[in-house]
């Protein structure tokens, strides 16, 4: 009796023992399961040494232009959240999923009370920068796309290239096909820095349309925070022209040697070639080709109705009293004072003049009002 007992006592610690080991298999074929899902390994986001050199372009192709987002935020609800400032006082990720009814329904408010981390703005000859001054009011979700104003979280220190020629044409193709479509657009934008530097060396841009599963709008690119003829100290914001020696530096009073325009505004780099981008300019890898993906040379920057990243690109402190603000387009030019001059701070066709025989000099007229 008691080796019966002793034999059934030893075949239920067996059977348990098989019943663990079972489980434990499973686990592990759990986990094997979840590691797969990993679709190329990268972590989420990049550092500077996976971005080349400026080559000449605006921007540049990211990991052969595919986005990375979460299947979960794949879907028709619309959304936006802004990162906190950092302790710098620096933007992070914006991230919506644009539709229509996330869209303004306004008219864009005036944005210059917001003084982005290294804006220290500075006026250069008009044929070397749109407008004059290097720097605009940058907004990581255009205006266009969500409606955002005058808010920190979502203003950044850009170039006027940067801006027009790098952000918006992105930005347009958006707003364009959610328009046409009123289909959604998850859109995230994320500001690169190099260790506590002031000023963004670029932003990651990754879009992609939800309801055609990225038919309409695919890409995921890096756009340079550069001015081309000029040279920028991106831990501070000043900036020179890069035919000039660096004036003595004024807002370091440590005099360390900061980290100055590395990606060299100059194009002597346009051979350079990089794993990033299929073609030097190309953001559209899609088979089926649409107005929304396309190839980078065909990108219309003339449309400037749905402008919604032209910043503000005056001094960087309150409008001075007596800047004449003209308009490039119809050669009309505004005094303070006069009707619709606040509105003009923020338009992308804004030239300033500092007196009004420079606007008349350059062909411009007064306003009526």
């Amino acid at each position: 009796m008691k080796l019966l007992r002793f034999l059934m006592v030893f075949i239920l610690c067996f059977a348990l023992v098989g019943c663990q080991q079972d489980d434990s298999n499973s686990s592990n074929t759990t986990n094997t399961s979840q590691s797969s899902n990993i679709d190329d390994g990268r972590d989420k986001g990049f550092s500077l040494d996976e971005v080349p050199e400026y080559p000449g372009e605006p921007f540049v192709a990211l990991y052969n232009n595919v986005p990375d987002f979460d299947d979960k935020d794949k879907t028709t609800t619309y959304f936006e959240t802004y990162s906190d400032l950092d302790s710098l006082g620096r933007c992070g990720v914006a991230y919506a999923n644009i539709g229509k009814d996330l869209m303004p329904t306004q008219k864009r408010g005036n944005i210059s009370s917001i003084k982005p981390s290294g804006w220290i703005n500075k006026k250069y000859d008009t044929d070397l920068v749109d407008g004059g001054y290097i720097y605009n009011r940058c907004h990581l979700i255009g205006h266009q796309l969500a409606g955002e104003d005058a808010n920190k979280e979502n203003l950044i220190t850009g170039t006027r290239y940067f801006n027009v020629d790098g952000m918006l044409p992105f930005e347009n193709m958006i707003a364009d096909y959610v328009k046409e479509t009123n289909n959604h657009v998850l859109y995230r934008v994320t500001p690169i820095y190099d260790g506590d530097d002031l000023v963004a060396k670029g932003v990651q841009m990754e879009a992609y349309s939800v309801e055609d599963d990225g038919e309409g709008v695919m890409f995921n690119v890096f756009v340079y925070n550069v001015q081309p003829g000029i040279e920028i100290d991106y831990a501070t914001g000043e900036s020179w022209l890069s035919s000039e020696e660096r004036p003595a530096q004024t807002t370091n009073k440590n005099n360390q040697n900061t980290n100055y325009n590395k990606y060299n505004s100059n194009k002597n780099n346009s051979s350079n070639k990089n794993d990033y981008s299929q073609s030097s300019n190309s953001y559209n890898q899609n088979k089926n080709s649409n107005s929304y993906n396309q190839n980078s040379n065909n990108y219309n920057q003339s449309n400037k109705d749905y402008s919604s990243n032209t910043g503000s690109y005056n001094s960087g402190t309150n409008q001075t009293s007596g800047v004449i603000r003209g308009n490039s387009k119809s050669k009309i030019y505004h005094c303070p004072g006069q009707a619709n001059y606040d509105d003009m701070s923020d338009s992308a066709n804004l030239v300033e003049f500092a007196s009004e025989q420079d606007a008349i000099n350059a062909g411009y007229r007064k306003a009526k009002r």
